[in-house]
C-alpha cells in the first residue's frame, strides 16, 4: 500500500492481460515428437544426468536378471549409508548434523580434535553483523519466513568486505557463516512476524556457544529455552537427513545453475531459498499436517481403516481437501519401494509420540503410510511403485516438537544449507563451464506489422 494505491490488487487490465499469457499452450505431444524431457526427466522418470558429482548418492533401483527393478532406496552423503550414520551418532549419543556438514564439505568424516576445531569455527560464526537483527530483520517483517531468510541473506552481501571473490577459501568462510546464521535469520524473523503481524510479544534470545545447531534452534525459539534429550536428538537426526539429497533436487540444481555463472554466494544461496519455498520442493511438509488436519475433521473414525480408505480414495479422485488428486507425502521423484529418509525418522516419530502422548495420532499416521500406496496403484497407472517419504512425517515431528509451521520450510533450508555449500564449492572447484540448458522453439513465424496496420 503506498499513497492510497492498492499495488497488490489484480485490476480488469491485468486479468485481460494475463489471458494473452496463456491464450496458446503447448500441446502434450509435440514434447514427445522432439523428444523433450519435461521438467528434466524422461518417460519413465528418471532425472536427465546434468553433471557428475562426489557428494551424494540416491539410488532406488538395481538391476537383476539384467532388468532394472526397483528397491528399497539408499541415500549415500560422499559413499556413507546414511542410515549408517544416523545409527553411529544415536549409538554414540551424540548429536551430528555438524560432522554431517564437515563429511559433505570435506569429503571424510571428522576425526575428534577436527571436529571440535570445526565446531568451534562454526561457533564463531554464529552470530549477525551489529544491529544487523534491528535493521534489517525487524524491519518490514514478512509474512512468510523463507523470503525474510532471502532477503536477509542478499542483505549480508553489504556486510561483506570481499562478496564477490569467489575463490574457494572465501566462499567455504561465506558458506559457514551462513549454516551458523542461518538459524538465527529463521528464529529471529519468526519472532518479528509474530510480534508486528499477531501482536505476540518480541522474544530474541541470544545463541550459547556451547549448543548445537539443534539445540539453538530450541532455546532460541522458547520463551524458557529449555528443551529434552530426546527433542534436540530428534530435531538433530532430522538436520542430518535432510543435510543433502544429490545436484539433482530443484533447490541444489538452482545453486549449481547459479553458481555455474560466477556469481557470488549470497545470490546463489538466495535463488536456493527461492527453490525451497515452492510446495513441491520444502513446502511439502505443510501440505501433509493441512491435509491430515482435513482428514481428521472429515473422517467421522479415523481408526477405522474403511473410512480412512475411503477419504483416501476421495483424495486421489480429487473430490477431498485442495482437489489435487495427491495424498501429499506419499511418493517421491525418485524413490519408489521406501525413502532411507523416512525408514529412520519413523522410528524418531514413535518415540516422540510416546513422549508426547500423541500415540493416537502416530497411528493414523502409520495407517496412512500403509494403506496409501496400496489405493494410489489401484488408481493410477505406475511407472513405479510409491512409499511415504519423509515429509509425510516431519511435519507431525516438527509439530510435536513446538516448532511453528512459519519455520518448517526455514528448518528444511537450515539443513540443506549445508548440501547446498557442498555442492556451490564443488561447481566452482570442478565444473568452470556456465550450465545453459537448450529450449526448442514450436512458434509459428510471423511478419512484422506496422502499428496503424495492427487490428
Amino acid at each position: 500500500m503506498s499513497n492510497g494505491v492498492n499495488y497488490s490488487k489484480i485490476t480488469p487490465e491485468i486479468q485481460k492481460l494475463a489471458k494473452l499469457c496463456v491464450a496458446e499452450t503447448i500441446p502434450s505431444d509435440l514434447y514427445t515428437e522432439y523428444n523433450v524431457y519435461r521438467g528434466l526427466r524422461d518417460l519413465n522418470g528418471n532425472g536427465v544426468r546434468a553433471g557428475l558429482t562426489r557428494i551424494c548418492e540416491v539410488t532406488a533401483k538395481k538391476i537383476i536378471d539384467g532388468v532394472e527393478t526397483p528397491v528399497d532406496g539408499k541415500l549415500y552423503y560422499r559413499g556413507i549409508d546414511v542410515e549408517d550414520l544416523v545409527s553411529g551418532l544415536m549409538g554414540e549419543n551424540r548429536l551430528g548434523f555438524e560432522e554431517t556438514t564437515y563429511l559433505l564439505l570435506f569429503g571424510a568424516l571428522p576425526d575428534a580434535g577436527q571436529l571440535k576445531e570445526f565446531n568451534s569455527l562454526l561457533s564463531f560464526y554464529c552470530s549477525l553483523p551489529p544491529k544487523f537483527t534491528r535493521d534489517v530483520i525487524m524491519k518490514a517483517p514478512s509474512v512468510d519466513m523463507m523470503n525474510t531468510l532471502a532477503r536477509s541473506v542478499l542483505t549480508l552481501y553489504a556486510y561483506d568486505e570481499t562478496p564477490d571473490d569467489i575463490s574457494i577459501p572465501n566462499t567455504l568462510r561465506q558458506c559457514l557463516q551462513l549454516i551458523a546464521q542461518f538459524p538465527l535469520m529463521a528464529v529471529y524473523g519468526y519472532q518479528a512476524y509474530v510480534h508486528y503481524h499477531t501482536g505476540g510479544s518480541l522474544m530474541i534470545h541470544q545463541p550459547d556457544p556451547a549448543c548445537s545447531i539443534a539445540e539453538n534452534i530450541l532455546r532460541l525459539l522458547r520463551p524458557d529455552q529449555q528443551y529434552t534429550d530426546l527433542e534436540a536428538k530428534i530435531l538433530d537426526a532430522a538436520l542430518v537427513l535432510h543435510a543433502e539429497h544429490g545436484g539433482g533436487n530443484n533447490s541444489t540444481f538452482a545453486v549449481r545453475v547459479v553458481t555455474s555463472s560466477a556469481t557470488d554466494t549470497y545470490s546463489a544461496m538466495a535463488a536456493a531459498l527461492g527453490s525451497l519455498k515452492g510446495p513441491k520442493h520444502g513446502g511439502a511438509n505443510i501440505c501433509v499436517s493441512h491435509m491430515m488436519k482435513d482428514l481428521q475433521a472429515n473422517v467421522a473414525n479415523p481408526t477405522d481403516e474403511g473410512q480412512l480408505a475411503d477419504y483416501l480414495l476421495k483424495l486421489l479422485r480429487k473430490e477431498a481437501y485442495d482437489r489435487s488428486g495427491l495424498i501429499y507425502g506419499v511418493g517421491h521423484a525418485v524413490y519408489s519401494l521406501s525413502d532411507p529418509r523416512a525408514r529412520v525418522f519413523e522410528g524418531f516419530v514413535r518415540q516422540l509420540s510416546a513422549e508426547k502422548g500423541r500415540e493416537e495420532e502416530y497411528a493414523l499416521y502409520a495407517a496412512v503410510a500403509r494403506l496409501a500406496p496400496e489405493l494410489i496403484a489401484s488408481e493410477r497407472r505406475m511407472y513405479k511403485g510409491v512409499s511415504a517419504n519423509i515429509d509425510f512425517y516431519s511435519g507431525f515431528v516438527y509439530d510435536m516438537l513446538g516448532i511453528p509451521e512459519e519455520l518448517y520450510t526455514p528448518i528444511f533450508a537450515i539443513s540443506r544449507m549445508a548440501g547446498w555449500a557442498a555442492h556451490r564449492i564443488e561447481e566452482l572447484h570442478t565444473s568452470n563451464r556456465i550450465i545453459r540448458p537448450a529450449y526448442k522453439s514450436v512458434s509459428n513465424m510471423q511478419p512484422y506489422t506496422p502499428l496503424d496496420q495492427r487490428a
